[in-house]
C-alpha cells in the first residue's frame, strides 16, 4: 500500500498513487422506449459505479471527434492518450500484431470478420456478417486452417490466423512490389477516412469489391485491391464447401463461408512507449487482439487473465488478478468487452445484464479492497455502441474519476446524462490520460 516517503530536512512528499483505469467497451447508448427512455446504463442497477460517481468528478467524453462513430482500435488509441491522427496505420497492424504475426513494411494486414454469403450475379450478398454471432473459435480456427493449406495466389504469399470467434487476420504479401492500404473495406458496414475506420449506419447488404480509394490510384494500390480479390474469390470456394460449414448446415447454422476485409494498414505504427510518454508503468487486462496489439505496441505489461469463463466468474477473476497485480505497476488498464457485444445485436436487456453484472462482479470487490485514498480510479468507454442502430455510434460517453487528490462534483449516478452536469465538462478521449497522470504523480 502507497505510503509516504521522507525528504531531506524532516519534510514528508506523498509517494505517487496507483491507477486502475477502466474501459468498459460499447458502454453508451441511446434511450430505449421499454427502459422509460433510458439507456441501457442509466437503467440498470449500478451501485458500485454510481457511488464512484457521487464520490468523484465526471464528464461527458467524446473519444475521437464530433462526428466519428470510431472503431475501437482509434477509440481506444484515443483514450489511453495517443491521437490516433497522428499515430494510426489502419487496424489490421494493430491486430495482426495482438494475434501474433509478423507485418513488414509494404504487407497488406486486415482486420476480417468470418461471415456468411450467398452467390449473386452481382458477386455476392451478406446474409450474416458474424456468422450468427455462433461460429466457435475452434471451427474458425479449422476453416482458417483450410484456407491456409488449400488456397494459392499467383504472384502473392499470405498468413490467415482467427483470432476470438467470427474475427480473424488477414497478411497479404506481393511478390512483385509493396502493397498499399489505400483500398476499400469488402466489408460494407465500415468506410474510410484516411487510414482510420468509421462504422456506418446505412449500407448496402452486399460484398464491396476492393478497388483503389479514391485520389489512391497507385500501382501498389491496385495490387493490393487485385490481390485481395483473387484472394476472398479462392478463400469462399474453400470455406463455402468445407466440412465445418457441411456440418454447420445440418445442425441449421448459418456456414461461415467467406472473409470480410476491413480497415488495411501497410506497416506498423510506430509508437512511443506508455512509461515514456507518461512517466507510469502500466500493466494490463485485455481480451480482444486489437487490445492486445495496442498493449504491445506501446509496451505494456500483459497479465494473463481468463477470458473464456462465464462472465461473472471471470470479472470475479480479473477483480482478484488486478488486486494481486497492482503492487508490480504503477497503473493497469482494464478493457471490459461486455456491453458491446449484445447492444451490436440490438439486445438492450442482454446489455443491461452486462453492465450489472460486471457492477457486482468487477467493481464490487475490486472496489472492497482498493485504497482510495492511494489509488485513482476512472472508468469510461472507447465509444457509444446502440442497440437501436446495432452500430458504434458518436454519441458521448461518461468518465468518472475518483479517489486520492479527486474533489467530488455533484453528480450521483453514473449515466450519460448525469455526466453531462460533471465538473469536467465535454473532453475528447486524448485528453483523459494526462488528467489521470497529473492525478497519480507526485504532487
Amino acid at each position: 500500500m502507497v505510503g509516504q516517503e521522507s525528504v531531506a530536512g524532516g519534510g514528508v512528499v506523498p509517494e505517487p498513487s496507483k491507477l486502475v483505469y477502466v474501459i468498459l467497451d460499447g458502454l453508451g447508448d441511446d434511450p430505449v422506449e421499454p427502459f422509460g427512455g433510458r439507456t441501457p446504463l442509466e437503467a440498470a442497477r449500478t451501485p458500485q459505479l454510481d457511488a464512484l460517481a457521487a464520490g468523484g468528478v465526471n464528464g461527458s467524453v467524446t473519444t475521437v471527434g464530433e462526428g466519428i462513430a470510431p472503431e475501437s482500435d482509434i477509440a481506444v488509441f484515443a483514450v489511453l492518450g495517443y491521437d490516433p491522427y497522428k499515430h494510426h496505420t489502419g487496424r489490421g497492424p494493430v491486430e495482426a500484431i495482438g494475434a501474433d504475426l509478423e507485418v513488414r513494411d509494404g504487407d497488406l494486414a486486415y482486420r476480417v470478420n468470418f461471415a456468411t454469403v450467398s452467390q449473386s450475379s452481382g458477386g455476392w450478398d451478406i446474409v450474416d456478417r458474424r456468422v450468427g454471432r455462433n461460429l466457435t473459435s475452434q471451427e474458425a480456427k479449422a476453416l482458417a486452417d483450410e484456407v491456409q493449406e488449400e488456397v494459392s495466389v499467383e504472384g502473392a504469399s499470405f498468413d490467415f490466423r482467427a483470432t476470438v470467434g467470427h474475427r480473424g487476420v488477414l497478411v497479404l504479401r506481393s511478390d512483385d512490389g509493396p502493397l498499399s492500404a489505400q483500398v476499400e473495406n469488402s466489408d460494407p458496414a465500415y468506410g474510410r477516412e484516411g487510414l482510420l475506420g468509421v462504422a456506418l449506419e446505412v449500407f448496402d447488404e452486399k460484398v464491396v469489391r476492393v478497388t483503389p480509394l479514391a485520389r489512391y490510384d497507385t500501382e501498389e494500390a491496385r495490387r493490393a485491391a487485385d490481390i485481395t480479390n483473387r484472394w476472398l474469390r479462392a478463400a469462399f470456394e474453400v470455406m463455402d464447401r468445407s466440412e465445418v460449414n457441411e456440418r454447420r448446415r445440418k445442425r441449421g447454422d448459418l456456414p461461415g463461408n467467406f472473409v470480410l476485409t476491413r480497415d488495411g494498414g501497410d506497416h506498423v505504427p510506430k509508437l512511443p512507449s506508455f512509461a515514456d510518454t507518461f512517466g507510469i508503468n502500466m500493466g494490463c487486462f485485455v481480451e480482444m487482439p486489437v487490445e492486445i496489439g495496442i498493449a504491445r505496441l506501446t509496451a505494456m505489461g500483459e497479465i494473463e487473465a481468463p477470458t473464456d469463463l462465464p462472465p461473472g466468474e471471470q470479472y470475479e477473476r480479473w477483480a482478484a488478478l488486478a488486486l494481486e497485480s497492482l503492487g508490480d505497476y504503477d497503473g493497469l488498464y482494464v478493457h471490459i468487452k461486455g456491453p458491446d457485444v449484445p447492444a451490436h445485436d440490438g439486445d438492450h436487456d442482454a446489455k443491461l445484464e452486462s453492465i450489472e453484472a460486471i457492477d457486482a462482479h468487477f467493481f464490487e470487490p475490486l472496489l472492497k479492497k482498493l485504497d482510495l485514498e492511494t489509488t485513482v480510479v476512472a472508468v469510461t468507454a472507447d465509444h457509444s455502441t446502440s442497440c437501436a442502430r446495432k452500430a458504434h455510434t458518436d454519441g458521448p460517453v461518461p468518465l468518472v474519476i475518483a479517489g486520492r487528490g479527486v474533489t467530488s462534483d455533484s453528480v450521483k449516478s453514473y449515466g450519460e446524462r448525469a455526466a453531462e452536469d460533471g465538473a469536467l465538462g465535454a473532453l475528447l478521449g486524448v485528453e483523459i490520460m494526462p488528467r489521470l497522470v497529473d492525478l497519480v504523480s507526485v504532487g
